[in-house]
């Protein structure tokens, strides 16, 4: 990252406001709008008013003839033109503070804010003068704001306080605070008011009010922190995460959408669309809804996973384009999809790359498809689509070819079943990228699938889909053509979303519990297999040999199953019939365990031991939650 070079001086509010409301001090477009309260408004002006501080202003100076490095607007309530000026500065830090007093001190129009509910109100703001310069009375009670008719009511006729006229204004020392810079004027139509009717005393009364209140804000001085022009995107978008710790974390795609605003391209509107025409989000979304079904696997594709992606293959490019200029190895420039990386990724790489990547992540929604993955709430890694989508991109129309795509499922369930794509995967996404196109075309295994092996016994501790292996071994059953015990229908798309299947107990929980089976033992992966809704309600809480004498013998419009028949449908779940016929639970759990593990171990190609490993003193077993299966009608709320 840039080192931020930075300067501090001090600079009068008077000069600061005016340069906001000129264009000379602007707002790099990713920051947020203004939402201060009136409240907060009232208390930042009290401080102002007694001359206390409010905290350092930060900018980032702009250096002329040298571009613009983010699009910018003006201050809300800027002056007609002020978008049409060069600034000098882009403010980091002070939005909200200086759009609040420009808004307020300067600006002669009344002032849109909110109240601490929410509610948007418009607001003229005064100064309580005999409240002011009462030392026993909190300053902020002294600051009031009034509607925009500027009466205060109380009930629908009564006028509690009407400042709707200067002479209004003189008569209730109520002095409007976007005079507090230039207050010449209204002194002379005060004095000649209270001179008029005899009363001399006033002329005194406003000098000490003027004083001891609106001198403050003539010379108030506010410290800025101004950090070079050359200051780098990376450095001042960290800068602006420090200094707005109370907001939200500001992503890369918006500091990014500044950059490229400034170059004339709406990054923002490619992405969510404009009115009538939608954007790669929706496209994503609308193409990811199977059968009509909400929640398809694109669902919660991201803005910053498209520039991940796009920065990957853009990484890919520069690295070529080295190679075959003779560069050596060391000197080759590294392929990333880190915050940096797309903070550097240039807009050209962008309009070359966005439509292909998202090709490439429609077609990882078929890819998922085919592997029986149809949900988001199913997706067992939503970091994995990143490389996914860029291996896919860089494959092109070969990706679809039989030897190719067992090459990338054993690369998918390594992922998977290795439990590679928690943290730190930015790494593992550019040698995914590199790696997976490259052993496609006989080059060495990747690194990926050299790491992907699985523990075997994560098997024992696997209880939700917290865990991506669980979530990997219920598609693969599926994928494997397990058959629902009722119906017999393999779990194809149609049968998926029309018969409610979801992950379900074999040994139902009411029976283990009734056992004195613990939670522990019973609620894992080992015990569960993908069932349509009214398949497992005919398990109820059942022990297995009367749900399956109940399937058998049919009834309520269901045609009875031959037990040959019905034990072909237990076999394809990798269920022993004569264990579950039995309820030999311990035997049962025993044999689903080693079936499970061969069925890991055809997926990713790695031979798994079937010694128990039992951790050694002191290191922690990776544990679920316990917690029971979010139930169907939850399935739309869960978080991946």
């Amino acid at each position: 990252m840039g080192q931020a070079a930075f300067k501090t001086n001090p600079v009068s509010l008077e000069e600061l406001l005016k340069q906001c409301g000129s264009g000379k001090i602007q707002l790099p477009d990713f920051q947020r709008s203004w939402v201060w309260d009136e409240e907060r408004i009232k208390s930042l002006v009290a401080s102002i008013s007694q001359a206390f501080p409010v905290g350092a202003l930060m900018t980032l100076e702009m250096k002329a003839g040298h571009g613009e490095k983010f699009a910018r607007r003006p201050v809300q309530g800027a002056e007609v033109g002020a978008a049409r000026s060069v600034p000098d500065q882009l403010l980091l830090d002070g939005q909200q503070r200086m759009t609040s007093l420009y808004q307020t001190c300067l600006r002669r129009e009344v002032v849109e804010t909110v109240t601490p509910r929410l509610k948007y109100v418009k607001r003229w703001f005064y100064i309580d003068m005999r409240k002011a310069l009462d030392p026993d009375i909190d300053r902020e009670e002294a600051i009031i704001g009034v509607p925009e008719d500027r009466r205060i009511k109380s009930g629908f006729h009564k006028v509690d306080l009407d400042l709707s006229a200067p002479e209004l204004e003189y008569e209730n020392l109520m002095f409007p605070l976007n005079r507090v810079l230039s207050w010449d004027d209204w002194m002379m139509g005060f004095w000649s008011f209270w001179s008029e009717r005899g009363d001399m005393a006033k002329t005194k009364f406003f000098m000490t009010f003027k004083e001891r209140v609106l001198e403050n804000f003539k010379s108030y001085q506010v410290p800025v922190i101004a950090l070079g022009a050359e200051t780098s995107h990376e450095a001042v978008c960290l800068v602006f995460e420090k200094v707005n710790t109370g907001g939200k974390p500001l992503d890369a795609f918006e500091l990014v959408t500044a950059m490229y605003a400034a170059q004339g391209f709406r990054l923002r509107d490619d992405w969510l669309g404009t009115k009538g025409k939608p954007g790669m989000q929706q496209r994503l979304q609308v193409y990811g809804h199977m059968a009509e079904q909400k929640y398809g696997v694109l669902e919660k594709v991201a803005s910053t996973d498209v520039l991940q992606a796009i920065a990957l293959l853009h990484g890919v490019d520069e690295r070529e384009a080295a190679i075959a200029a003779g560069k050596r190895e060391s000197d080759l420039p590294a392929v990333r999809a880190t915050r940096q990386s797309l903070l550097d990724l240039p807009l050209e790489a962008y309009r070359k790359y966005h439509s292909a990547v998202e090709e490439a992540f429609k077609a990882a929604a078929k890819f998922l498809y085919q592997r029986h993955i149809f949900r988001v709430i199913d997706l067992p890694y939503q970091s994995q689509l990143v490389p996914l989508a860029a291996i896919l991109a860089r494959l092109g129309p070969k990706a679809e070819h039989a030897a190719v795509q067992e090459k990338l499922a054993r690369w998918y369930w390594c992922g998977i079943f290795g439990e590679l794509y928690g943290s730190a995967i930015e790494t593992r996404f550019a040698k995914d990228v590199l790696e997976v196109p490259a052993w496609i075309e006989g080059g060495r295994e990747p690194t990926t699938v050299l790491d992907g092996r699985f523990r075997p016994d994560r098997l024992r501790t696997m209880r939700t889909r917290l865990s991506a292996a669980y979530k990997g071994i219920h598609a693969l059953l599926m994928k494997d053509g397990a058959l629902d015990f009722r119906s017999g229908q393999p779990f194809g798309q149609a049968v998926f979303f029309d018969e409610y299947v979801d992950i379900h107990h074999i040994f139902p929980q009411d029976w283990c519990k009734r056992k004195g089976i613990a939670p522990a033992v019973f609620d894992t992966i080992i015990n569960k297999t993908p069932l349509g809704y009214r398949t497992n309600r005919i398990l109820s809480g059942a022990a297995p040999s009367d749900y399956l004498a109940k399937l058998e013998k049919g009834g309520n419009g269901v045609p009875p199953i031959p037990p040959e028949q019905l034990d072909n449908f237990l076999r394809s779940h990798l269920i022993d019939p004569a264990l579950l016929r039995a309820n030999a639970f311990d035997a049962f759990m025993a044999d689903r365990e080693a079936r499970l593990l061969s069925l890991i171990e055809r997926a990713t190609g790695h031979a798994i031991s079937r010694v128990e490993v039992l951790p050694e003193e002191g290191e922690d077993v990776p544990q679920e939650d316990g917690g029971p299966d979010l139930p169907l009608e939850a399935l739309a709320d869960a978080t991946v």
